[in-house]
């Protein structure tokens, strides 16, 4: 008996590592068409004006009619978003949390809280940090979706943190897609212009250091007044996997690749000297 016990014990060993148990199916619950990460610069270049106007962007755009409409027409019909708002290496801070969206009225909560939520930095920019945090939130996001993209908005280059391009690389190589939104400033910072006005310009910078992944795009609001509006029709586009002709154009950075408008490093350019 017990030699015929450890043979059946040892036949279903074998048939366990043969033939594993599937993982348990998802529930619908936990099912949605994206995972977006809206991650908003709050460094010391955003002053407290800016700041207004882009929290409020994100607010009116988050219940905008036609972002409902892109965020309730897929599959599920619905997307899970996270708000979080990043200024210096370590200075992160998550203002609305995994939700899923799928309604008006849930998009009205989302903006709600938005609109509500205190400023918790000052400090510099660092674009490398605000990507890693984020690929963490996505990581222990308790929702699964078909695509997975970062949002990333600011108005000037990367001075804090790790080189942003290793981050921007490394999310990639997780199959995230990271778009952008520069933001740009009429005047330089009289400390430091190349923060906000680098060669090239942040539209470019952005293109060749920030974004990348599947159908990765950037979009340029001249001004932070002009943010609530470009905001709307890239959440529309990339709710929607709609790629704009210039990244279909550009074919997107789809994997690890040298930067064509790196941000030189020297005097003028040194990570410890740049503010903002």
């Amino acid at each position: 008996m017990a030699k015929w016990i450890t043979a059946l014990s040892v036949a279903l060993l074998v048939l366990a590592v043969v033939c594993p148990l599937s993982p348990p199916a998802l529930a619908d619950d936990d099912r949605v068409d994206l995972l977006l990460v809206l991650a908003a610069d709050i460094s010391r270049s955003v002053d407290e004006k800016k700041f207004k106007l882009q929290r409020d962007g994100y607010a009116a755009a988050i219940v905008e009619p036609r972002v409902v409409r892109a965020m309730t027409a897929g599959a599920t019909g619905r997307i899970a978003l996270c708000f979080l708002e990043w200024a210096s290496d370590g200075e992160q801070i998550i203002i609305i949390d995994w939700t899923p969206v799928g309604s008006e009225a849930e998009a009205q909560a989302v903006s709600r809280r938005i609109r509500e939520a205190p400023r918790a930095f000052i400090g510099r920019t660092s674009i490398s940090a605000a990507i890693d945090y984020s690929m963490g939130v996505l990581a222990r996001s308790p929702f699964a979706g078909t695509r997975r993209v970062i949002d990333v908005s600011g108005d000037g280059t990367n001075n804090s943190g790790r080189p942003v391009t290793l981050a921007r690389d490394a999310a990639i190589a997780q199959g995230v897609t990271i778009n952008g939104l520069a933001i740009l400033s009429e005047v330089p910072l009289p400390t430091n212009p190349m923060h906000t006005h680098p060669p090239g310009g942040l539209t470019a910078y952005y293109e060749s250091n920030v974004i990348g992944g599947p159908g990765a795009f950037v979009v340029e609001a001249q001004s932070f007044e002009a943010f609530g509006q470009l905001l709307i029709s890239k959440l529309i586009k990339e709710i929607a996997a709609v790629i704009p002709a210039e990244a279909k154009r550009r074919a997107g950075n789809q994997g690890p690749q040298t930067p064509r408008h790196p941000l030189p490093l020297g005097p003028a350019y040194s990570l410890a000297r740049i503010p903002g």
